[in-house]
């Protein structure tokens, strides 16, 4: 199953930029071997750290998107570990919060549709149904201000 995820490293200062493009490309291999693919790569370049990490006070952050399984990612992380050039590395799955999202919707209108079944009305609302009855109609006329309704 491929899922999204990110994934920051801190690369050491010492390094030189054909050294970080080199590890940009290691870990492109990985993925596209495992079957994965990088959306977006940002090389945020050299910022200074919030604290010291070791003798570092400074680093080269980079940020990659990428689409693919966890095994994709399991390498990569592996990789990382025993890199000498990276300081810090971070993966997040991001699509898990649009899975939280859709199951909040799912239950919030099986549990309207449960509701109004028991009122004894349909289970999805009807054209002209609701307070306003025009769902597009967003505008309020009871605090306009403008000149012409004074």
């Amino acid at each position: 199953m491929n899922r999204k995820y990110e994934l920051v490293y801190l690369v050491s200062p010492d390094a030189s930029d054909e050294q970080v493009a080199d590890l940009h490309t290691q870990i492109d291999d990985i993925v596209q071997r495992l079957g994965g693919q990088i959306d977006k790569t940002d090389n945020w370049g050299r910022r200074r750290l919030a604290y010291e990490i070791g003798r570092h006070k400074e680093a080269t952050y980079v940020l990659e998107n990428i689409n693919g399984s966890g095994e994709v990612l399991k390498e990569i992380d592996r990789r990382l570990k025993v890199s000498d050039l990276v300081i810090r590395h971070l993966v997040v799955r991001v699509d898990e919060n649009q899975e939280v999202i859709e199951r909040t919707q799912a239950k919030r209108s099986d549990a309207s549709r449960r509701r109004r079944t028991a009122r004894g009305l349909p289970p999805d609302r009807q054209p002209g149904e609701g307070q306003r009855g025009d769902q597009d109609d967003d505008r309020d006329d009871r605090f306009d201000m403008s000149e012409d309704r004074r």
